[in-house]
């Protein structure tokens, strides 16, 4: 039984969910997005409450209700919230400026790295550390700050890099810590 799936979807103001065939049409305040109904799963909404249903207990589509209760939840979030992923860069010469649309990372390399963002998605840099990742698709988001952050992932020792805000790196001590024993 599929729990996730199950559970109901209040619509906070200003917030709209239509069926139309296959997809599903969440319009907000932020703006418009899709997202894909599959076969067996029927969407209903009452009042402001959304709710899925599941056309027989093969595995697929019990499999698949959870996914497309979560995925519509997520485009709720973002049409009315949105998505906001917080990078920073630790390192001496650690930098990145906006070039246009595209961001662009000096992270040690002999060469700077250009990042294009997904469609729907604004990066913005703050104090030339900080990177801000905002948009309304939290795939998009979340994919524009993994590739952001995959130019140079921390590394154990000193931790140097491009990690999430707030993210534990867990350090190694070096050989000469381990020397004396």
């Amino acid at each position: 039984m599929s729990r996730i799936g199950n559970k109901h979807i209040e619509l906070p103001a200003g917030v709209t969910v239509e069926q139309a065939d296959n997809k599903v049409k969440v319009t907000g305040p932020k703006g418009t997005l899709y997202v894909a109904l599959n076969n067996g799963i029927s969407m209903s909404v009452e009042g402001n409450v959304v709710s899925f249903k599941r056309a027989n207990d093969t595995k697929q589509i019990k499999q698949n209700h959870g996914t497309v209760r979560a995925n519509v939840n997520n485009a709720i979030t973002g049409v009315s919230k949105g998505y906001v992923k917080e990078l920073e860069m630790i390192g001496i010469g650690y930098k990145a400026q906006m070039k246009g649309e595209n961001i662009e990372i000096w992270a040690g390399y002999s060469h700077t790295v250009v990042i294009k963002p997904e469609a729907g998605v604004k990066v913005s840099v703050d104090n030339l550390v900080n990177i801000k990742v905002e948009g309304i698709d939290k795939q998009a988001v979340g994919q524009t700050a993994a590739l952001i952050r995959e130019v140079r992932p921390p590394e154990p020792y000193l931790g140097k890099g491009i990690r999430y805000k707030g993210e534990h790196v867990v350090t190694k001590e070096g050989k000469r810590a381990g020397a004396g024993k």
